[in-house]
């Protein structure tokens, strides 16, 4: 290879091409989307929180109420557990 022939060479690596500029256009964008720091989330703990709350609020309004049991009702368990004598 002479210098002449080198000399076209390197005359038509420096010719840019419009692939080239489509080419670098694409790197370009790719890398600036890399950069670019991630869109920012909203925290989740707030709504959760605000839904367990919701939950329990719920859970303990809503409940029915226990009847209260006469001490009797205790003793008749005892007793039929236990036996007679205790």
């Amino acid at each position: 290879m002479t210098d002449d022939d080198l000399d076209f060479l390197f005359a038509q690596a420096r010719v840019q091409t419009p692939a080239d500029a489509g080419a670098a256009e694409r790197f370009l964008a790719r890398h600036r989307a890399t950069l670019a720091p991630p869109p920012r989330r909203a925290p989740l703990w707030p709504p959760l929180l605000a839904a367990a709350a919701a939950v329990l609020a719920g859970v303990l309004v809503w409940r029915p109420a226990a009847p209260a049991l006469p001490a009797s009702a205790a003793y008749d368990v005892y007793q039929g557990t236990l036996g007679e004598g205790w």
